[in-house]
């Protein structure tokens, strides 16, 4: 019990939120690794019907359909991609936005000039009347955020965000606001801080699995969370808890 309340004050935030869509958190472990982590959450079959997966050859998280003729009721290419790249940093996005902004990873490189450079080309997702926007981060010397979501006019609003590193916090972002309506208001605002107490991936990516659980007789919208511990060595260590294993 003691454990659950401790975890609710760490991710007040996303126990906070009834439907999320996508949630992605940068910061600090306490050991000062590089942590990002990233979540899932589906109201439909086809968003549903999906799972992460760990490619530790390739140093990826990639999101594999679990159900493809389920997959196929929805827009695949809007549900599979990957999730996050590691290299010579990390990047992390709701899209296959992922692999343009670790293309532009430069050890060096400005963390909010990569999400400029990086996202030019892209706009919020074409599923109407939701129009998800696309959320990105990376780390690299520094860490950054970044949300193109739909102005009123169609046009294309971009936040740019950079990120404190902070041993033991983080910052999150997500697609929606949280509440659960039609169609869904996108994230507002500045990215919103949480605590980041775990020593291992393992233990958040549990807690931040478990921290998206439903209130009592709500519906369960969880699909999958990851995360993705760096060491100050560069030693990754990549977890993830699924719905559908």
């Amino acid at each position: 019990m003691r454990e659950t309340i401790e975890m609710k004050k760490n991710l007040v935030n996303v126990e906070d939120m009834v439907y999320p869509g996508r949630i992605i958190i940068i910061g600090k472990s306490p050991a000062n690794d590089d942590v990002v982590m990233y979540a899932i959450t589906g109201r439909s079959p086809s968003s549903q019907a999906r799972m992460l997966l760990v490619d530790e050859v390739e140093k990826k998280i990639f999101v594999k359909p679990t159900d493809e003729q389920t997959l196929k009721t929805g827009n695949p290419d809007l549900l599979v991609y990957p999730a996050v790249i590691c290299g010579s940093g990390i990047a992390v996005s709701n899209g296959k936005q992922t692999e343009d902004v670790f293309n532009c990873l430069v050890a060096d490189k400005d963390p909010l000039q990569v999400q400029i450079d990086s996202l030019e080309n892209w706009e919020y997702e074409p599923d109407d009347p939701n129009f998800t926007p696309r959320i990105s981060g990376c780390i690299t010397s520094g860490a950054a955020l970044s949300i193109l979501k739909r102005a009123e006019d169609g046009s294309v609003i971009r936040n740019y965000f950079k990120i404190p590193m902070i041993a033991g916090k983080g910052k999150l972002i997500s697609t929606y606001a949280g509440v659960n309506q039609n169609p869904l208001p996108s994230f507002a605002g500045e990215p919103q801080d949480v605590k980041i107490p775990w020593t291992s991936a393992e233990e958040a990516a549990t807690a931040f699995y478990d921290s998206l659980g439903p209130a009592a007789g709500e519906p369960d919208f969880r699909v999958t969370a990851a995360v993705v511990y760096s060491d100050p060595s560069g030693k990754l260590t990549m977890k993830v808890k699924n719905r559908n294993t």
